[in-house]
């Protein structure tokens, strides 16, 4: 099975949580006679409970005591858990006072979100031991039902720079255009999200990334290696709804310059809606 490092780009950079959470359901693996050394190794407990091949797991969710003063003899329990709904997963307690750890995993049919646009839906595998943070402000978009002003402003072709697959020409420049579409995940309405940085791992034709620390993203039509460790990977779309992605690169645009770098603005800007998918029987996605 491809670990999450693996499936992600992230490296050793994944196997993340979040501090001062805790996550509530039912344990499958208990905490009281389970002790590993850091958080990290609890993610990977979990995450050792996934199916082979990216199989279903049997555990999705995880919570660890990891400071000594504030755990007493708790120091080190690491409980393994079940949620009944990934994609709202059950909080017991958050806050500067909570002295738990913890974080999601996604298995095969797990944590994917769907961007509905008059192209059709985008689906996005979401990572939340790369990028916990980012995965928990979607998380909070999901529940509020509606997206009002979500939409893809940018939309920016590989040019003669990339191959179809992603892969750069040699002795190509890198841009402008850039490969990508741009917009924001930033409903009217509501806060601007302070997301960390995160796991940044190379580029890779179909990322989807944070500009800066959001709501402002984009998602890859190409292999970006040049750009390094610049920006927070969050997830990932589906190889077969790359096609819905080329078609909004594609569409009529305008020039502008942003920070003194030539860009190309959609003409009209494409609304999308955020809504949860599921992977049914013989891997299906359907509504949820």
């Amino acid at each position: 099975m491809a670990t999450a490092d693996e499936a992600s780009g992230g490296g050793g950079e994944c196997c993340r949580g979040i501090e001062h959470l805790e996550l509530w359901g039912p344990a499958v693996k208990w905490g009281a006679n389970f002790k590993l050394n850091s958080p990290a190794e609890c993610c990977r407990a979990c995450e050792a409970m996934c199916g082979g091949n990216g199989g279903p797991c049997l555990c999705d969710s995880w919570v660890f005591c990891g400071d000594r003063e504030a755990c007493g003899s708790q120091f080190g329990e690491c409980w393994l858990k079940k949620q009944k709904d990934s994609l709202a997963p059950e909080r017991q307690a958050a806050g500067p006072l909570v002295k738990w750890t913890s974080g999601l995993i996604f298995g095969k049919g797990q944590g994917i979100i769907g961007l509905e646009t008059e192209y059709g839906t985008i689906h996005i595998k979401l990572f939340p031991d790369c990028a916990p943070h980012s995965v928990e402000y979607i998380l909070e978009l999901l529940a509020l039902k509606h997206c009002a002003g979500c939409q893809f402003y940018r939309a920016e072709s590989r040019g003669l720079f990339w191959d179809p697959n992603g892969n750069h020409l040699k002795n190509a420049p890198f841009g402008p255009p850039f490969a990508l579409i741009q917009g924001t995940l930033g409903a009217q309405g509501t806060a601007s999200p302070k997301i960390p940085t995160e796991a940044c791992p190379t580029i890779k034709r179909g990322s989807v990334a944070w500009v800066g620390k959001g709501p402002e993203f984009f998602i890859s039509l190409a292999n970006h290696e040049e750009w390094r460790n610049s920006y927070t990977v969050f997830g990932s779309v589906l190889p077969k709804d790359m096609s819905i992605v080329e078609k909004i690169a594609q569409r009529p645009t305008v020039s502008d310059v942003w920070n003194n770098i030539s860009v190309s603005v959609l003409e009209t800007p494409v609304s999308l809606l955020l809504r949860r998918r599921k992977i049914g029987h013989e891997g299906v996605l359907t509504s949820k």
